[in-house]
């Protein structure tokens, strides 16, 4: 996808993906288990901190369906689960991985940006 068709990927399956690992729980989630290698949720969602269990559960769920994320459930009692990113994961996270370290290299440069628009209103 060329940023010039960005446009015309509305309704389109590549703009749900987008929208999945773009998202605020989706690119912790991805950063996390790149960094981590496999983790258990409580072990996620302590790492990531301010999100519920069950933001936490759907986006894992939404990113094992899309191939990033593996579900490791282990035969035991209690029942105890593991998650780990598969290979097209680990090539999803290094891209979001890049996004997110731009994005706190910057954000000195964004914070006056904002302050100056709101300035101006």
């Amino acid at each position: 996808m060329k940023v010039s068709e960005a446009g015309r990927l509305r309704g389109c399956p590549e703009r749900a993906v987008l929208e999945h690992v773009t998202s605020t729980w989706g690119v912790l989630v991805l950063v996390e288990l790149a960094g981590a290698g496999t983790l258990r949720p409580s072990e996620l969602r302590r790492r990531i901190g301010g999100v519920s269990e069950k933001m936490l559960a759907q986006t894992l769920r939404t990113l094992e369906r899309d191939g990033f994320v593996r579900r490791l459930a282990h035969p035991v009692i209690p029942p105890h689960v593991d998650y780990d990113l598969t290979p097209l994961g680990h090539q999803v996270a290094g891209k979001v991985r890049a996004l997110a370290e731009w994005t706190a290299g910057n954000m000195a440069a964004v914070a006056a940006a904002q302050r100056a628009y709101d300035a101006a209103r």
